[in-house]
């Protein structure tokens, strides 16, 4: 089922009745709003002036909905999630945690080339040169390992956006802004799915910063970046003003979770797509499967 995403820019007083999401907005003469909690995945707070009742927390969380916070920049950076996200969640804990070194760095092998691969085929699709991008995959195939991440998104950004001088970095110029907020998104319908699949989003398969809690979701949402990208580039294409993250940008970026993406030869929403993937992760530290499933551009 795609799950709803929700997002309050303005002050308002969220409560639960009835297993209704109940929305009601102090300043403004306007009726009760409600939204059923199951429909929920994602809600998304910005304004400093909303107001969440604890009992509307609980039950947001026992149906497994993302609540997302912003920060005074308006970007995402925070995420509430449950204590236990799966029935066998000690078991599969267990597993993840026992993952030998030769496994991790397979399986994160397979999640740089897969990310490699779809900026790659990303570019192609902007009608740009793509072969160092697929040499870097060659590469890495063969087992000779050279930082190729580094070097593929460097060529890769330089490349992508038709800006003089642009360059991805978190404090640069726009459109690393629509960059970053995406990004958010990303990470937190990535941290849901590993909950979800019943396993620790802080414990990474190459990530291991000790001040991260969410490296297994840095390292899983890599090949997911480039779906970004080609959002962020068809709002550049489309936009005069692309230098302020407006309600608009927002409000076309709060689409991520639910933007087509192709994986096992089907077209599937994004954070169904990702379920599948984290489960498909689970399954590699349980030894029933080789292969993360990885979404793929056309």
């Amino acid at each position: 089922m795609i799950k709803r995403t929700l997002f309050f820019g303005n002050p308002a007083y969220l409560r639960t009745k009835n297993q209704q999401l109940v929305v009601s907005y102090p300043d403004q003469a306007l009726p009760d709003r409600t939204v059923p909690i199951e429909d929920l995945g994602y809600v998304v707070l910005e304004h400093p002036q909303i107001t969440l009742t604890n009992s509307l927390v609980m039950k947001l969380i026992q149906n497994k909905v993302a609540v997302i916070t912003c920060d005074q920049q308006h970007l995402p950076c925070s995420l509430l999630q449950p204590l236990v996200g799966h029935s066998e969640q000690t078991e599969r804990y267990r597993y993840q945690l026992n993952a030998s070194a030769a496994l991790k760095n397979q399986l994160w092998l397979q999640t740089v080339s897969a990310k490699i691969d779809n900026q790659a085929a990303h570019l192609l699709q902007r009608g740009k040169n793509a072969l160092r991008l697929k040499r870097y995959v060659t590469s890495l195939k063969s087992g000779s390992w050279n930082n190729e991440e580094a070097l593929a998104a460097a060529y890769y950004f330089q490349r992508l956006f038709d800006i003089e001088g642009f360059s991805r970095n978190q404090k640069g110029v726009a459109p690393n802004n629509l960059l970053n907020y995406g990004y958010a998104i990303l990470r937190a319908i990535t941290a849901r799915a590993l909950v979800s699949s019943g396993l620790l989003p802080s414990v990474g398969i190459f990530h291991h910063n000790k001040y991260n809690a969410f490296c297994l979701a840095d390292d899983i949402m890599e090949p997911y970046r480039p779906f970004i990208d080609q959002m962020v580039y068809d709002i550049v294409a489309t936009t005069t003003n692309f230098q302020e993250l407006t309600t608009p940008i927002k409000t076309e970026l709060l689409k991520i979770p639910v933007m087509d993406v192709m994986i096992d030869g089907k077209i599937s929403p994004l954070m169904n797509a990702m379920s599948r993937t984290t489960t498909s992760l689970f399954e590699c530290f349980e030894g029933s499967r080789r292969k993360i499933l990885y979404p793929y551009f056309q």
